[in-house]
């Protein structure tokens, strides 16, 4: 049998940390392992994107595009890899195309090697321009679908989207089950079937929250998977991804051997186990293994925001009540996956069914924007009464949402005058005005002051980048209703 080396992607510079510390890690405590994890032969390591760019500006006064200029230096060796949500690019709301190639262009041209797109509708359509821009540019476009399980979503639609993805020019597709979803045999299934229909590699990102995530590497690695995801074992399990030693060692002397050495992956676990002894205020405080994931499919980061905020409005006994509504919620809404920001829509309306006691007597902003198309198109039916109640006669408008909106980079440059050093702090600030603004005036007093982190998510035991990440807070949702009686 002829050999086919497992390609690894640790997680350790981003999606570890976001899942685990609230995205808190700073750059400061990265650099000094860069050059043994640059030694390790990775095929990249995920080091940006997400909700690391809000975050460095947001509490940590760092500058998001100076933190990736600084690792690219560090780690010459290695792939750099980016999570971009799209039209979202790394924001919560779609953002207009100049903006999003600006980004994009920037962001290669910081460093980023791999730019992982996906959609939270699995849109295709919302994630083509950044695509072609990242293309352009000479990047590798890692096309993504989000898997989730629902009535509307099965193999064949998956893999109808990998075919239509490598069509809009993926380099290769990523499996990306946020959730932990994903079974080990399902994984076996879904890899095999989309090896079979795009002459491209696959990479599969699975998230341990539910037990699942070692075993399910294990078989899409059995069936041919050519990169998985983990995360160095020091900030792996929970709701990060499985650990990189394990899966190093699992195939260690097959014909799918990674050839990583233990021994430096050792050291570098060793390093992480130090460094996350200083960010113990942000951890998330859930089980190993949360198995409410497996019959709500809400991330667990989710679900431990949810308590808090329900503690805050002395509804905590009614947990379990919003636990039962937001499938409900999900499938009036045509089984959207739950990613940022669908899950957060869902978790938002979901809270108001409940408290107010009567389902969508009040109804989220973004659920009426989510029903007028303009986050994309559903995977499936919308609830007709639900639509006609929130709606009336509206029509839904059926072209892709950016197609809707101005150009936005001019705006930013006019508003942001003279605080902008740089074109990159104009785009910054045209996907976070308010936060770029406040950051750049930091900046201008030399950092004096510190960032406000939001008081009342912070007494409620709330991890307080998930609260900000949300469209609109559940606490302050709740606050309403209960002003309303």
């Amino acid at each position: 049998m002829v050999a086919k080396p497992l390609r690894v992607t640790d997680t350790c510079l981003r999606d570890a940390h976001q899942s685990l510390l609230a995205t808190r890690m700073r750059t400061e405590h990265m650099l000094p392992i860069a050059d043994r994890l640059d030694r390790v032969g990775f095929h990249s390591l995920e080091a940006w994107g997400g909700a690391t760019f809000d975050s460095c500006m947001r509490f940590l006064n760092e500058d998001p595009w100076e933190r990736l200029r600084t690792l690219r230096a560090h780690l010459p060796r290695t792939k750099l890899q980016m999570l971009l949500r799209g039209q979202n690019l790394v924001g919560y709301r779609h953002y207009p195309d100049d903006v999003v190639e600006r980004f994009v262009v920037l962001a290669r041209r910081n460093g980023i090697d791999i730019f992982r797109v996906f959609d939270a509708l699995n849109d295709t359509r919302n994630m083509a321009w950044a695509m072609k821009v990242a293309r352009r540019e000479g990047a590798h476009v890692q096309a993504t679908i989000c898997y989730t399980i629902s009535p509307v979503h099965s193999l064949d639609s998956f893999v109808a989207m990998a075919k239509e993805l490598a069509e809009l020019g993926a380099d290769s597709i990523c499996i990306k089950d946020m959730a932990g979803l994903l079974a080990p045999y399902p994984a076996y299934d879904l890899v095999t079937r989309l090896k079979e229909a795009v002459d491209l590699p696959i990479q599969l990102h699975t998230h341990y929250t539910s037990g699942m995530g070692t075993a399910t590497l294990l078989k899409a690695i059995e069936a041919g998977v050519d990169v998985v995801d983990t995360a160095i074992s020091s900030v792996a399990l929970g709701t990060s991804q499985p650990p990189t030693e394990t899966i190093v060692h699992i195939v260690e002397g097959t014909d799918r051997s990674t050839g990583l050495d233990l021994k430096l992956l050792s050291e570098i676990a060793a390093y992480f186990a130090q460094v996350r002894g200083n960010y113990r205020e942000f951890e998330s405080g859930l089980p190993g293994v949360d198995v409410n994931v497996l019959m709500y499919q809400i991330p667990g980061g989710m679900l431990s925001n949810l308590v808090s905020q329900l503690r805050q409005q002395k509804a905590e006994d009614r947990y379990q009540d919003v636990l039962a509504e937001m499938p409900r919620v999900r499938a009036d809404l045509g089984y959207p996956p739950l990613v940022t920001p669908t899950s957060q829509i869902v978790g938002t309306q979901a809270v108001f069914n409940v408290l107010v006691g009567e389902r969508y007597k009040v109804v989220s902003e973004e659920v009426k924007n989510y029903l007028r198309g303009l986050y994309g198109r559903p995977p499936g039916e919308i609830n007709a009464e639900l639509r006609q109640q929130v709606l009336g006669d509206e029509k839904p408008v059926d072209v892709r949402p950016a197609d809707l909106l101005e150009p936005g980079l001019e705006r930013a440059r006019r508003e942001l005058g003279d605080l902008a050093r740089s074109e990159e702090d104009v785009v910054s600030y045209a996907l976070f005005p308010q936060v770029a603004r406040e950051f750049f005036q930091r900046r201008e007093r030399g950092f004096a002051t510190e960032p406000e982190v939001p008081r009342m998510a912070v007494a409620a035991g709330a991890r307080p980048a998930q609260v900000e990440a949300q469209p609109v807070s559940l606490w302050k949702l709740a606050s309403r209703i209960g002003r309303r009686g």
